[in-house]
């Protein structure tokens, strides 16, 4: 296998939702600094170019022909979107339906296809699509800000491949619904998810007692951490869950969603990790991918909302960890011209900089007691954990 890491990738890829959250200048940034900083560059690297649209017939088998068809409907007349029965596809003023949401849904849906179809079939042992990461959608209806869930057509192309057991961990602040739904009674999928507490943030749900169906229990781990988690958190939540998780699940391969919506300085959480936490994630994943699927690794991006701080640094970070490449001391001298020109008026000094952070003398110490608990909760109710 020649290739180590395959990063699929476009500016344009991604939905392009009009005054939102969701900003492409997230992964565009992140390629950017991680191609400055020689991480595309190293051996065994691959970039290759995000392909066209998922052909409806391809989407159709992993979701509902009807439900394609109303995205295509609410795609062609955004204004419908408004009408009482867009709420049975998910479709709300939420996520400002556009003339081209379901060519761009279907295009990431390819993209998570492509990845998952090299991994699985050998072609690279990494991939990566730093626009991914929508977890929220079912296989009938949109959900959060994704249409067509990516996180979900990875895992089914890897499985089409011939993988036969897949651990997925997901890391977003938001708890990964979308995804543990499509494979709640699949017992050759495990779904773990580290979220901040369902009673606290959307989707309101990612409970300890959510432990998947009939015919597959204990295929869905929760850790709903309560609001005002910092790094500690994280690092326990890895090593006392997801790691002992996934070992015991024993996967052939590992799917990854890696939002970084919980750095302190993101609007949508209420978390307060920072970015020395992120090497420490990534590290831990590529040693679950060694040590359970022969390093079989697929990570799509996720949440992060303030596209000029955590998910650019983060994600590139998390490129070189898949790339098994350092990264340099320092930023690179381009990285202030290249982020300004993308609109960010103050970028970041450093790797794990965080300027403006104050701790809360006191508050992390009670955020850790309730994860702890959460912790305690997710093991309790697993019997991968018991």
């Amino acid at each position: 296998m020649s290739t180590l890491l395959a990063v699929v990738h476009a500016d344009d890829l991604g939905m392009d939702y009009a005054d939102h959250p969701s900003d492409r200048r997230r992964h565009q940034l992140a390629v950017a600094l991680a191609r400055e900083a020689g991480v595309l560059s190293a051996p065994g690297v691959a970039v290759v170019p995000a392909p066209p649209p998922m052909a409806d017939e391809v989407l159709a088998t992993m979701f509902a022909p009807a439900f394609i068809r109303a995205i295509r409907m609410f795609s062609a007349h955004p204004v419908l979107a408004a009408a009482p029965e867009a709420r049975q596809w998910g479709v709300t003023g939420d996520v400002h339906p556009y003339a081209h949401m379901h060519r761009d849904a279907a295009r990431l849906a390819a993209a998570a296809r492509l990845a998952g179809g090299m991994v699985g079939g050998g072609g690279a042992l990494r991939a990566i699509v730093p626009a991914g990461g929508a977890h929220h959608g079912l296989p009938y209806r949109m959900n959060g800000f994704g249409v067509y869930n990516d996180t979900a057509v990875a895992i089914h192309a890897l499985r089409a491949a011939g993988i036969g057991r897949i651990a997925y961990v997901d890391l977003d602040v938001h708890h990964g619904d979308g995804t543990q739904g499509t494979f709640w009674n699949d017992p050759h999928v495990l779904t773990v998810s580290v979220h901040e507490c369902g009673r606290y943030l959307f989707p309101n749900s990612g409970f300890p007692d959510e432990t998947g169906g009939p015919d597959a229990p204990g295929s869905a781990i929760n850790v709903a951490l309560p609001p005002g988690c910092g790094d500690d958190a994280y690092r326990l939540a890895m090593e006392q869950v997801v790691g002992p998780a996934v070992r015991a699940f024993a996967p052939e391969a590992l799917v990854s969603q890696c939002g970084v919506d919980h750095h302190h300085a993101d609007p949508l959480s209420h978390m307060r990790t920072t970015m020395a936490l992120y090497p420490d994630l990534w590290s831990a994943l590529g040693r679950l991918a060694d040590a359970c699927g022969g390093g079989r690794w697929v990570a799509l991006g996720g949440g992060g909302y303030n596209p000029c701080n955590a998910p650019p640094r983060a994600w590139a970070m998390l490129m070189a960890e898949m790339a098994r490449t350092p990264l340099p001391s320092q930023m690179p001298v381009s990285w202030p011209g290249i982020a300004r020109a993308a609109g960010c008026p103050d970028p970041a000094s450093g790797w794990c900089a965080e300027p403006g952070f104050v701790a809360t003398p006191g508050g992390e110490d009670a955020a850790m007691d309730g994860a702890r608990a959460a912790i305690a909760e997710a093991r309790a109710a697993s019997p991968l954990l018991g």
